[in-house]
């Protein structure tokens, strides 16, 4: 098995348990030098853009961590874009209570930029709270800008 670190709606262990049924969470912990942006506005052909994460030192991002089988990784693959290329996976290090692991993170394949939804911002919200993360962490997501679903006239 393989350590994987969610941080976007991946964080929300029942959405984990769909996709990964032999993959179970095993913690929380950090992404330190890192921060949760968006991306792929447009290029998608989604209404907004996508959660991503950039190196960014002094910053950091809430993830959960999850042991995947091997059964699962494909089908983790498939669900999360790597396979079409819009995304890459990376090994970033995680530091959590029990010290620092290493794990694969799931990065965009393209430019930073564009805003989400405000129902994608929400399930991400959502989906950090649910594994756990600060409320203040929680709260700085839901006060983030997004875009509205209909075109500006």
């Amino acid at each position: 098995m393989g350590h994987y670190a969610a941080y976007g709606s991946n964080l929300d262990p029942a959405r984990m348990r769909a996709y990964c049924p032999h993959s179970p969470m095993v913690g929380v912990g950090w992404v330190e030098g890192w921060r949760l942006t968006f991306a792929g506005e447009g290029d998608l052909g989604w209404e907004g853009a996508v959660t991503t994460i950039v190196e960014s030192p002094g910053d950091r991002v809430f993830v959960a961590l999850y042991d995947v089988h091997p059964w699962d990784a494909a089908q983790l693959d498939e669900v999360e874009g790597v396979t079409a290329g819009a995304y890459q996976k990376l090994t970033v290090r995680v530091s959590t209570l029990e010290g620092d692991l290493s794990a694969w993170v799931y990065v965009f394949d393209g430019y930073e930029g564009g805003m989400p939804t405000a129902w994608y911002l929400s399930e991400i919200a959502n989906a950090a709270e649910k594994a756990g993360a600060p409320d203040d962490y929680v709260n700085e997501l839901r006060q983030r800008p997004t875009r509205t679903s209909s075109p500006e006239l």
